[in-house]
């Protein structure tokens, strides 16, 4: 059996640790010895991005991306997106980014190059707090979900304050989309106490298997625009 090989490391200001390692042909990311994504398994990303462009019907021009990642993400929206489109990804690590730009790049085909992207290197929390009304799509995946972080500094994003600065930074009839491991009754009662329609769906990791699933958080004004999918 291939061993995990460790890439590179870097410690946070904070104190916490990231490891990137590979085993074959995974490359996996931990924070403080937990793994945060790998390339193992991306449909769920990939569904992320898939379902939100549908319901703005691939229109959106300013888009915001929280979480780097491994590129999935980015990458999907990057290909479904109009070519005038504008894509801020706010990464909270350098490093992360530097891997992304480098050693793992190859993944989701240099979505870093593509000159509709535009890298911040910054707490999304923070970009957010300053926008108004300037999205018109915000695509969340900084953690793995509000019931299931692995870095505590996210969970504001995930309570009344964080949501009022997401609800802010949208345009009318605009999109956010939440991505999480796991189904989060306490955040659902979150949702529903702001002012906008959410609808929650479960995504499987693998096709027709109900066991293992991930989630999609969808929220905006217009119950419109969340119907959007069922439609197309």
């Amino acid at each position: 059996m291939t061993t995990w090989t460790t890439l590179a490391r870097a410690g946070m200001a904070s104190g916490d640790e990231i490891i990137l390692r590979q085993r074959g042909a995974i490359f996996e990311i931990r924070y403080n010895g937990i793994e945060l994504m790998s390339n193992l398994n991306h449909h769920s990303e990939d569904q992320l991005a898939l379902r939100a462009m549908r319901r703005v019907d691939f229109r959106a021009r300013k888009i915001l991306i929280g979480g780097l990642g491994l590129g999935f993400t980015l990458r999907a929206v990057l290909d479904l997106a109009v070519p005038e489109a504008e894509v801020t990804v706010c990464e909270l690590s350098p490093e992360i980014a530097e891997w992304n730009r480098h050693r793992l790049g190859h993944l989701a085909d240099h979505p870093l190059d593509d000159p509709r992207t535009n890298l911040l290197i910054e707490d999304v929390q923070a970009h957010l707090a300053r926008a108004d009304q300037s999205y018109d799509l915000i695509l969340l995946d900084t953690d793995n979900g509000p019931d299931f972080l692995v870095r505590t500094g996210n969970t504001d994003l995930y309570r009344q304050g964080g949501l009022v600065s997401v609800a802010k930074a949208l345009k009318r009839d605009g999109l956010v989309a939440f991505w999480s491991a796991t189904a989060s009754a306490a955040f659902e009662r979150r949702l529903s106490a702001q002012p906008w329609v959410w609808m929650r769906e479960d995504i499987a990791l693998v096709s027709g298997r109900v066991d293992a699933m991930h989630h999609i958080y969808s929220c905006s004004e217009s119950a419109a625009v969340l119907g959007r999918l069922k439609a197309a």
